[in-house]
C-alpha cells in the first residue's frame, strides 16, 4: 500500500511520514522544493502542490490513501484528481474551529476542505485538534533574545496537543479499518493557562522566563505585523477571550484511537527545549 503526504514537511506531516514508514508502508510525498525537504530516503518525494493538475495526478497513481494538509486552493482539484486516481481513504488534517457557529475565518477555511473530502466518496477521517503545542514556538525569538513571552489572556486555558499525538492518531487512521466517517476532536491530556505554558518551557531549559500581557490593540498590532490576515487575527484573538471563562476541557482521543494517553505540554516543552535556548 502506497499513502500520499502532503504537507510533509511540516510538523505533523513529518511525524506521520516517520509514522508510515516503521510500520513498513510505502511513503510518497508532494512538496515544492524536494531538494530542501529533508525526508528519509525511503520516501518518494515528488515536486508540487495541490494547485498543480500534472504533480497531482502523479502523486496520486498507485495510492490508496492520502493525508491531506489544510490547504483550502486546490481542494477541488484534488478531489477529482484522487477519485480518477482510485483513492479509497483520506485523512484530513481539519481544526476544531469547524465545530464552532460563528463563522470565523479559521473554522470556514477548514470547513470547505471537510464538504470537499466528504462528497468526494472516500473512507474520510477528519483529525479536528484544537491548540497546537508547536503554536508556542512563536514565542522562541523572544525568549532567546529577552527571556520573555508576551501575550494577551494570560489566564486563557487551552488543551495544547503535541505534534505527534496528531501523528499517531492519523498514521492508525491512515493503516486500520474502523476511522471511516469519523471527526475525532483532538487535545492535550490537561487544560493550561498562558501562565502554566510559560512556566513549563522555563522548566524544560532550566532559567525564567518571564510573562507580559499585551492589550488586545498591541497583540492585534503584532500579528498583523508579522503578516497574519486580520480575518484570522480576529478569529484568534475570539478565541483567546472564550477562553478565559469557556475554555474546552481535555478529550481522551488521542489514548482511545492511539492505544497511548497523549503527552503533555511539560512533556513537549522538553522534547522542544532547544528551540528556546
Amino acid at each position: 500500500m502506497t499513502v500520499l503526504v502532503t504537507g510533509a514537511t511540516g510538523n505533523v506531516g513529518r511525524r506521520v511520514v516517520d509514522r508510515l514508514l516503521a510500520a513498513g508502508t510505502q511513503v510518497r510525498a508532494l512538496t515544492r522544493r524536494p531538494e530542501a525537504a529533508g525526508l528519509p530516503g525511503d520516501v518518494e518525494v515528488l515536486r508540487g502542490d495541490l494547485a498543480d493538475s500534472d504533480a497531482l495526478a502523479k502523486a496520486l497513481a498507485g495510492v490508496d490513501s492520502v493525508f491531506l494538509f489544510p490547504v483550502p486552493e486546490g481542494v477541488e482539484a484534488f478531489v477529482d484528481r484522487a477519485k480518477a486516481a482510485g483513492v479509497r481513504r483520506v485523512v484530513v488534517l481539519s481544526s476544531k474551529a469547524v465545530e464552532f457557529a460563528d463563522g470565523n475565518a479559521i473554522g470556514e477555511r477548514h470547513r470547505v476542505i471537510e464538504e470537499a473530502v466528504e462528497a468526494g466518496g472516500f473512507e474520510w477521517t477528519f483529525l479536528r485538534p484544537g491548540a497546537f503545542a508547536t503554536n508556542t514556538l512563536a514565542w522562541a525569538d523572544s525568549i532567546r533574545t529577552e527571556g520573555v513571552v508576551r501575550e494577551p489572556f494570560v489566564d486563557a486555558q487551552q488543551t495544547p496537543i503535541h505534534e505527534d499525538d496528531i501523528a499517531a492518531v492519523a498514521a492508525t487512521a491512515l493503516l486500520e479499518d474502523g476511522h471511516a466517517g469519523a471527526a475525532y476532536a483532538l487535545s492535550g491530556p490537561e487544560a493550561l493557562t498562558v501562565r502554566e505554558q510559560v512556566q513549563a518551557i522555563s522548566a524544560a531549559i532550566g532559567r525564567e522566563v518571564g510573562l507580559e500581557e499585551q492589550t488586545l490593540e498591541q497583540a492585534r498590532a503584532h500579528m498583523v505585523a508579522e503578516g497574519v490576515p486580520e480575518a484570522i487575527v480576529d478569529a484568534l484573538l475570539s478565541y483567546g477571550a472564550q477562553n478565559v471563562e469557556n475554555a474546552a476541557p481535555p478529550v481522551r482521543t488521542v489514548e482511545q484511537v492511539a492505544g497511548r494517553p497523549a503527552r503533555t505540554f511539560a512533556q513537549w516543552a522538553v522534547d522542544h527545549a532547544d528551540d528556546f535556548r
